[in-house]
């Protein structure tokens, strides 16, 4: 029994050491701070504009106008089909290359055109689930197209997809991971960095999890609480 006790002690002083090192010793943690900034900031943003554009796709897809069709089809094609690193890139060192804007919004707005893929097929499925007969009676009632869609379908649709758009939101944030490579120290990076300061691998890449761990479990308890909101109105 001494001997695990003996042992424990030993392990638990070298964990003190290491995180100490990792961590502490010139204010390395303040890095870890700036990398959760630049993280929640870019998926905030990052989110908007996917929601902007998958709704707009959305609306593509489901158009009676061929044009839109295939517009929406050739979007949701190549975004689905090459890898969002690769996206990234492109988007960073081709298309905003010449144009001095902040690393943060030409990442979000990198993530926002790859994440509007995936929220446009996931409103267009929650629109299509809701029943014809509500577009019908709404254009009983004199609104029009636009108008049935705004104050009819959609707000329906919302309560439907709410889950599967929390879902996106929450691979969204592990997803700008990889905002490294474009030179922005998210999380991920200033791990990254302690690593290569401390020789340490396992402490940094222990502590990037837990964060990433702790921001997306706050995430997913706020949206359960609205979701729960949206479900106690439905059924009022």
């Amino acid at each position: 029994m001494g001997a695990i006790i003996a042992w424990f002690k030993t392990w638990w002083s070298g964990i003190c050491v290491d995180f100490t090192r990792s961590f502490i010793e010139d204010k390395r943690y303040l890095m870890l701070l700036e990398g959760i900034k630049v993280t929640i900031l870019i998926s905030l943003v990052s989110v908007i504009i996917g929601l902007i554009i998958g709704l707009l796709i959305a609306l593509c897809n489901l158009s009676k106008k061929k044009g839109l069709r295939i517009l929406g089809k050739v979007y949701t094609d190549i975004i689905r089909g090459t890898p969002s690193v690769t996206q990234l890139m492109i988007i960073y060192f081709v298309i905003f290359a010449k144009i001095d804007w902040p690393k943060w919004l030409i990442a979000s707005i990198a993530f926002g055109i790859n994440s509007g893929a995936y929220v446009s097929e996931i409103i267009r499925a929650g629109i299509l689930s809701i029943d014809k007969g509500q577009t019908e009676a709404g254009r009983s009632l004199g609104l029009s197209q636009k108008q049935t869609m705004t104050n009819i379908i959609i707000p329906q649709a919302v309560k439907n997809i709410f889950p599967a758009l929390c879902n996106e939101f929450i691979t969204l944030i592990k997803e700008t991971a990889i905002v490294g490579y474009v030179g922005l120290v998210d999380i991920q990076k200033a791990g990254d960095f302690i690593k290569s300061a401390t020789y340490l691998a396992y402490m940094p890449l222990l502590g990037t999890a837990v964060i990433y761990f702790i921001i997306i479990k706050i995430l997913i308890v706020l949206l359960g609480v609205l979701e729960a909101r949206l479900r106690k109105s439905e059924q009022r």
